[in-house]
């Protein structure tokens, strides 16, 4: 995507310059980068999902993540065709349904996922789970290094993946991904992987960020946000940022998916990030599947 004029963020030493959106970027290890605000459509219909994301883009969101398992590209592209913007100005992404697991099943996979998004490119695929028990991860990152060194993508990663099935990727083919997209918010703060992706340079995207709504209920999180003046997702949205995580956050509320691109003017404190650090609970904050146990085709 374009590379506009420089504007960091309080908190955010790890980013570079903003975005139109007035989001940081962040740098990629293959040399690109990612706007560290995004826009996530997780459980959108296809047909429902076209004015959300029209709003998010007309209202500063450049980064949208989709994904085939979601059953939405179609509804995606519609909204890319109907916002406008050029296509050099966003950042979109897509992961792999566990169906199209393998080497040639991942090239024909993302054919389709291009098609239904209408793109001639995407800025970044990733391998949404590792399904160990089928042992297919390997064959399809071979596929995704193909499609990077083709040029149809600028940048590949995977979703879901434990360090050692990360180990495994990078022993096999000598490539190490870009981005690994897992559950993170403040009741799951995945603190026994951050050190191991930052040695090997990966970054972390964090999806279900608001605990899928668990979080907002948090009264820690409601007296840190009264005390800013801001919603409860917009504290939430703040800790990714300060903690270097990239974010998308979902919602279909015109009102909400402005509000979320809202946290560029006020900063967490020392007090209010040791607090939120204490609401970590990674025995039973997690809310969704397990890597080392999902093995589901879909």
């Amino acid at each position: 995507m374009a590379q506009p004029s420089a504007a960091a963020s309080a908190g955010t030493s790890s980013t570079d310059r903003s975005s139109p959106a007035s989001s940081p970027l962040i740098k990629l290890n293959d040399g690109n980068s990612i706007p560290q605000l995004g826009f996530g459509v997780w459980q959108v219909p296809n047909d429902e999902v076209t004015p959300p994301v029209v709003e998010a883009i007309r209202g500063g969101y450049r980064s949208i993540d989709t994904a085939q398992g979601y059953d939405n590209e179609e509804g995606v592209g519609e909204a890319i065709r109907e916002a406008g913007l050029p296509r050099e100005e966003l950042f979109i992404t897509s992961k792999l349904r566990t169906k199209s697991m393998g080497y040639d099943e991942a090239l024909r996979g993302y054919d389709e996922s291009r098609q239904k998004l209408g793109l001639d490119y995407l800025d970044m695929f990733l391998i949404h789970w590792p399904l160990p028990a089928r042992d297919r991860y390997v064959d399809t990152w071979r596929a995704l290094i193909k499609l990077k060194q083709d040029g149809v993508v600028r940048t590949i990663g995977v979703s879901n993946f434990l360090p050692e099935h990360i180990d495994r990727l990078i022993a096999e083919t000598g490539v190490v991904p870009a981005i690994n997209q897992i559950e993170t918010h403040p009741k799951y703060q995945q603190r026994n992987v951050r050190d191991y992706h930052k040695r090997r340079g990966i970054q972390l995207e964090s999806y279900s960020p608001l605990g899928s709504g668990a979080v907002l209920k948090d009264p820690v999180i409601a007296a840190i946000a009264k005390k800013h003046g801001k919603t409860p997702a917009q504290t939430i949205i703040r800790w990714h940022l300060q903690e270097a995580l990239v974010v998308i956050p979902k919602s279909v509320t015109p009102q909400r998916i402005r509000e979320n691109l809202q946290v560029f003017n006020f900063a967490l404190d020392r007090e209010d990030m040791v607090t939120i650090a204490r609401l970590d609970d990674p025995v039973n904050g997690k809310t969704g599947s397990k890597p080392e146990e999902f093995n589901d085709l879909y």
